[in-house]
């Protein structure tokens, strides 16, 4: 007989959402209600009869309400095993009464951590109890049932519990202490002693939704959000309309709003994302003149692509996007008009993030590999003073064009090269083997673009470059240079270095180094 009723249940709370209806179900059933302090105070104000759990341990809650469930007579009567004859003597000789149901929430440690509340506060609101009885009771959930989520209450309410409903419940309680201990084991690594990389790390995440499929049709994948509190970015994004976002979807739109938010605090820039890297960016007076500019670059690439805007959308910009074919659309809001036009467009899904996230915030980066997980800190690297060592000095819009190119090839898969001119980027080659092959490849798709366009050179002339890494060798300088190129920056740091000025200074160039590099693998 897997279904077992419901007798006695110990309800302990802080989080008092359905707690009144819940034992009010339980009471019509004749369930004996146990309770503590303050879930007891709201029981009784609803009418109900409640034995207090120090009338049960024959102990007095003490020490702040520290010590009051951690008692035999509580966790004996959660883990006593009913069919076994030696743990019934126990309980009969004892006088352990057998606990049926635990309902309990946890301290609310993470939104106390989340709301800046101090050391003492913090460790206060490290729940021992709860966890002790969430596991006790989960332990032996051949007979006993825990619930731990107030979505859960329906389960218990009708006063009997199946042994599948049991095992779902106990599955559900384990990984939330789990959770819970995670979060209060990465506070004391991180907050507490300041460790950055820990001798263990817990990552507790929650999943929010499963994926149609992983980056390909064979595969599967979820989403899956930190279990506290968290910046916001894609994962938060509201979405408007269009189809449900697959893997490949939000790997692209994260990549698409990393890169937008460089620029929050810019001039309107518009992003347009292809397989994770920026195939077209641009500034510009509105936001339909940035979404022009950066369209031009790679008009080929945006079609199925990824668009992420800084600022709020408007009727005008949503309309030339409609024009081709887009998948995702991010931005941090938009106004009637841009809405209507999207709405035009039912498989086009529309995300709206808020505010931009920090490009500067701290932060861990994993990625899985066979055997392990490797850990670095984000890429929150920003560049300060140039060093100009070249005999000519850039130019204020070259400087300009500079910085902008640095920005882009941030974000562009290594080995990367951007050109860029005027705020937008003339070409981009992302993802080489060798970075001559990346400095060819952007120089080619500017002449593309220019072709398609119909101007009369292609806009890597007189353009600043950028590259990821340093120059190994001169020949990507040179290709550069074929390019049209007027202006370079670059990490440095080769060991070839002299021969790369020296081929800088022949073709007459300006050139600045970093003495920071950006990889992207």
């Amino acid at each position: 007989m897997t279904d077992i009723p419901i007798r006695r249940a110990l309800l302990s709370v802080s989080d008092k959402t359905g707690l009144a209806e819940l034992g009010q179900a339980l009471a019509a059933k004749g369930v004996e209600l146990v309770s503590t302090g303050g879930t007891a105070k709201a029981l009784r104000d609803a009418g109900l009869e409640v034995r207090d759990i120090s009338d049960l341990t024959g102990f007095p809650e003490m020490m702040d309400g520290r010590v009051k469930t951690l008692h035999p007579k509580v966790h004996g009567g959660l883990l006593g095993v009913r069919d076994n004859p030696e743990h019934a003597a126990a309980m009969e000789a004892h006088g352990i009464g057998a606990i049926d149901l635990v309902v309990v929430n946890l301290y609310p440690f993470a939104q106390t951590v989340a709301r800046g509340a101090g050391r003492d506060e913090v460790i206060e609101n490290i729940d021992i109890g709860g966890p002790s009885m969430v596991r006790s009771a989960a332990k032996n959930h051949a007979f006993v049932a825990i619930v731990t989520d107030p979505a859960d209450y329906a389960v218990v309410a009708k006063g009997t519990t199946s042994l599948d409903e049991r095992k779902r419940l106990a599955a559900k309680a384990f990984a939330l202490t789990a959770q819970y201990d995670a979060a209060i084991a990465s506070w004391f690594a991180f907050a507490d002693q300041g460790q950055m990389f820990p001798d263990t790390l817990s990552v507790p995440l929650k999943r929010g939704q499963e994926l149609r499929y992983g980056e390909n049709p064979h595969q599967k994948a979820a989403l899956y959000l930190p279990a506290g509190p968290s910046a916001r970015g894609i994962a938060q994004a509201e979405q408007l309309q269009g189809k449900e976002l697959s893997y490949n979807n939000f790997n692209d739109a994260d990549a698409a709003l990393e890169l937008v938010a460089e620029f929050r605090d810019g001039p309107p820039t518009v992003v347009i994302v292809k397989h994770a890297n920026p195939c077209g960016v641009a500034t510009g007076e509105t936001l339909l003149d940035a979404y022009k500019a950066a369209l031009a670059c790679d008009t080929v690439s945006a079609f199925g692509g990824i668009i992420a805007c800084n600022r709020p959308l408007d009727g005008a910009t949503a309309e030339a996007i409609t024009e081709i074919f887009t998948e995702v659309v991010v931005a941090p809001d938009a106004d009637e008009a841009a809405k209507a036009a999207f709405a035009r467009k039912k498989n086009l899904r529309l995300l709206l993030c808020g505010e931009l996230p920090d490009p500067k915030r701290p932060g861990l980066m994993l990625k899985s590999i066979a055997g392990g997980v490797l850990v670095q800190s984000r890429d929150n690297g920003a560049i300060g003073e140039l060093q100009v060592v070249t005999k000519r000095q850039p130019s204020e819009q070259e400087l300009a064009d500079c910085r902008f190119a640095w920005t882009v090839a941030k974000h562009v898969k290594s080995n990367a090269i951007v050109y860029a001119k005027d705020g937008a980027t003339a070409g981009v080659g992302a993802g080489q083997m060798n970075r001559l092959e990346s400095a060819r490849i952007a120089a080619w798709k500017a002449k593309d673009a220019a072709e398609k366009a119909g101007w009369s050179e292609p806009r890597t002339i007189g353009s600043a470059v950028a590259s990821d890494a340093f120059f190994p060798f001169a020949d990507g300088l040179l290709a550069a240079v074929e390019a049209g190129a007027t202006a370079v920056i670059q990490p440095g740091g080769s060991i070839r270095d002299e021969e790369v000025i020296a081929a800088a200074d022949e073709a007459g160039l300006a050139m600045v180094f970093t003495g920071i590099r950006h990889f992207r693998h």
